[in-house]
């Protein structure tokens, strides 16, 4: 199999002048071709049209060194061999053009020589598949050395450059760990968002929104997006948080955008404002659905322009920042009844991630209790700890009907700050289990969760036991079929308010019959759950 190498021709390295003395300087394209272990069968030779006479000389003594290597022009003009997109394309349509033999030659592309951006886009080409070979680059001995001049050979597919994606996979999971706060999460879909997020918060610096019901974490996360950024020395400058309910008319434009002295009645100082603060740094605005309209129209601007200006000012200034917004509100329905600009919505809306409630993703509730454990008895400086039967009775209610946590993530570290707090010897007993649990029933025992799902009548009915037995999933199925038992005056009415849909594709509609074997599952009678 012959060996072809592809090559641009040094403009400078390569041109020593005509006399005997080029002999004694390294040209790196000349001593590619003087290696006894590596013969070069062919050297596809890149220039533009003010090289040829270099290209000739190169020639020339390549055929003195190594007659057997067959030189081959191609003239390829790079109308600015710095400009990324110019030098790239112009490499692209030489490997389009090319008629490559991989079963008949292997093809070595030589990086050493053109501009470092022509080197890139080698490099870049190679990868890609679009020069099938290996990398070839050519290095000088060593000064003082009679070591001869050297060259590597790099195999993009070698097994021993799997240690590199290796260590990126690994500085992934880092970061995706470090997201979600060293929790080991079970629940897939958060995973996953999570996962991207890393990507994202390594690779761009557009804005990001946080949705998500109030106490999943959005204040959290945007937290360790900015220290995972600042540790991979993607900002400089600091952490800028604001609730934006806490900001209303003029006192809403002078925080976020700062004022200059006299502006208004008691502005007697210059105040630089939050954007100004977060300059080189990131900006996180929660609850942005309740900014006013004023404000988000200058938002808008210092996002796309990174320019505002601060109330009372002439004069524009500039913020280089990264924005995370974060809300519990849907923008979507704000932006249609005209309470949230629509084009402030699209601006910030390429990142989007909702984080769902700890009931959504109830598997991740038993790591979520470690860390809230392994936090406490960090501040309080003891170790508290649950024994083994107030742990289960524990996690069996929180993953119960019961426990709706609505306040999410606050109820838990709350829930086990209390529990932590009243552990005498540093162990959390049934007894503590027991009155905390009371404590989180009479504060989830709202007329909102009343009047949802009868879940309180399943246990009623079923037995707690019976009830942790089953899947939330079929909790909710039991819950619906049982309210609407009870709210019809037969079998027949209830079938029809349940099966509105599918019985009109029956030849016989026998709701009584369905209602019944769904009921004797469960062993349930119709008449007991009956209240008309």
């Amino acid at each position: 199999m012959k060996t072809v190498a592809i090559s641009i021709l040094g403009t400078t390295k390569d041109r020593r002048g005509k006399s005997d003395k080029r002999w004694d300087k390294w040209r790196p394209n000349i001593s590619m071709c003087q290696h006894d272990d590596l013969l070069i069968d062919r050297l596809e030779l890149l220039f533009d049209n003010h090289s040829k006479n270099l290209a000739d000389q190169v020639t020339e003594d390549i055929a003195r060194i190594s007659p057997e290597t067959n030189v081959v022009h191609h003239r390829v003009n790079f109308n600015d061999p710095w400009d990324f997109e110019s030098v790239y394309s112009n490499l692209l349509d030489f490997a389009r053009d090319y008629a490559f033999k991989p079963d008949q030659e292997q093809y070595l592309v030589h990086i050493t020589t053109g501009t470092h951006v022509a080197q890139i886009c080698l490099y870049l080409l190679t990868e890609a598949g679009y020069f099938p070979g290996r990398l070839l680059q050519t290095s000088p001995a060593q000064k003082n050395s009679n070591l001869p001049d050297q060259y590597q050979i790099i195999d993009l597919d070698l097994s021993k450059y799997d240690q590199i994606a290796s260590r990126f996979q690994r500085e992934h999971q880092e970061g995706t760990t470090y997201l979600k706060g060293g929790i080991e999460t079970n629940n897939q879909a958060f995973n996953q968002m999570i996962e991207q997020l890393e990507q994202v918060s390594i690779r761009s610096d557009a804005p990001i929104l946080i949705t998500g019901p109030t106490g999943a974490g959005k204040s959290q996360l945007a937290q360790r997006v900015y220290e995972l950024r600042k540790q991979r020395g993607k900002l400089e400058g600091g952490l800028v948080a604001v609730n934006c309910a806490t900001l209303r008319g003029e006192n809403a434009m002078s925080a976020l955008f700062g004022h200059r002295k006299g502006a208004f009645t008691g502005a007697t100082t210059h105040r630089p404002g939050l954007l100004m603060e977060a300059d080189k740094g990131l900006l996180f605005l929660d609850e942005i659905g309740e900014l006013g309209l004023d404000e988000q129209a200058m938002l808008l601007r210092a996002i796309e322009h990174k320019r505002f200006m601060p109330f009372g000012s002439d004069k524009e200034v500039s913020s280089h920042f990264q924005l995370i917004a974060g809300t519990n509100r849907d923008l979507v329905q704000l932006s249609r009844e005209g309470k949230f600009r629509a084009d402030l919505l699209a601006r910030i809306d390429l990142w989007t991630y909702r984080l769902p409630s700890l009931r959504e993703r109830i598997e991740d509730l038993e790591p979520n209790i470690d860390f809230e454990l392994e936090a406490f008895s960090t501040k309080s400086g003891h170790l508290v700890s649950f024994n083994k039967a107030a742990r289960e009775r524990y996690l069996n209610f929180g993953r119960s009907v019961e426990a709706s946590w609505s306040a999410n993530f606050r109820d838990l570290n709350a829930s086990i700050l209390r529990m932590g707090t009243l552990a005498d010897g540093g162990r959390i007993t049934t007894q503590v289990v027991e009155e905390e649990i009371h404590r989180l029933q009479i504060k989830w025992q709202s007329p909102q969760s009343k009047s949802s799902l009868p879940f309180a009548r399943i246990e009623m009915l079923l037995g707690r036991d019976r009830i942790e037995q089953m899947d939330y999933y079929e909790q909710i199925k039991l819950a619906g079929l049982i309210q609407v038992c009870e709210e019809s005056n037969s079998m027949a009415a209830a079938g029809r308010k349940l099966f509105q849909v599918s019985r009109t594709a029956k030849k016989s509609n026998n709701d009584s019959h369905r209602i019944r074997q769904l009921l004797d599952k469960y062993g349930l009678k119709f008449d007991q759950l009956n209240k008309t």
